[in-house]
């Protein structure tokens, strides 16, 4: 090779490593500025409180039913939907713990809210449970349990007036089923399901069930007791 294209070889390679050296160090660049970006990004998720502050309410208690003594010193407010199975697990197995442990020992009273979203007939069903509270009070809790025990598929439609009259009928509740059947059909109480609905709405509730302490939103999971009895026996202190 002549010398002279020899040292051109040499000064273009030269100038290849330079341009690669130049990139290598424009990534690194971006590289650290990404890591820094997103590092500043954890910093600031973990600044931030994971769970919102719970809501606090007040309830017009004396519009609902209740199970146990209107005098405890400590009031849940349940938001449930009929359809969700998730509010069918509560009332089965968390529901008769509160019972036991609280609401028989006077401590505890329980109310029940309408927020019927999965689907028309989750409205169908709260406007039977209105209209048994409107004609017979003491039947209420039989009636929400038994809607709860007959509970079908949440996709599909099962609450329909005919079904919630034949769940009375089997629960041999007192009151006029053909009432019942006109109430639900001709949607009486529908005003009563929608301000429950709407105080649910105005809270931002986006999940059922929802459990309200003495006004303060109770947003521990359902599924740990423990925790649960701690926050009614804070409730009880006035903590």
């Amino acid at each position: 090779m002549p010398p002279k294209q020899k040292s051109n070889s040499i000064a273009q390679r030269k100038v290849e490593a330079e341009q690669l050296a130049k990139k290598q160090r424009k990534r690194q660049i971006i590289w650290v500025s990404t890591v820094a970006v997103l590092l500043a990004l954890i910093v600031v998720v973990l600044a931030i409180d994971p769970k919102p502050a719970p809501k606090v309410a007040s309830f017009d208690y004396d519009k609902l039913a209740v199970l146990g003594s209107a005098d405890a010193p400590v009031k849940i407010v349940e938001f449930g939907d009929f359809k969700c199975p998730a509010c069918k697990n509560v009332n089965d197995f968390l529901k008769p713990k509160l019972v036991s442990d609280y609401i028989d020992q006077g401590k505890v009273a329980f109310y029940f809210m309408n927020l019927p979203f999965l689907g028309p007939d989750s409205n169908t069903a709260a406007l039977a449970i209105q209209s048994v509270y409107h004609l017979n009070k003491d039947d209420y809790w039989t009636y929400f349990d038994a809607i709860y025990n007959n509970q079908g598929d949440e996709n599909t439609e099962w609450a329909n007036p005919e079904f919630l009259v034949e769940i009375a009928k089997q629960a041999n509740l007192n009151l006029d089923y053909d009432q019942l059947k006109k109430d639900i059909v001709e949607k009486t109480y529908q005003a009563e399901v929608d301000e429950q609905y709407a105080k649910g709405d105005s809270l931002g509730i986006s999940s059922t069930p929802t459990f309200f302490i003495n006004g303060v939103q109770y947003t521990e999971n359902l599924g740990d007791y423990a925790k649960l009895q701690q926050a009614i026996e804070d409730a009880s202190k006035g903590e």
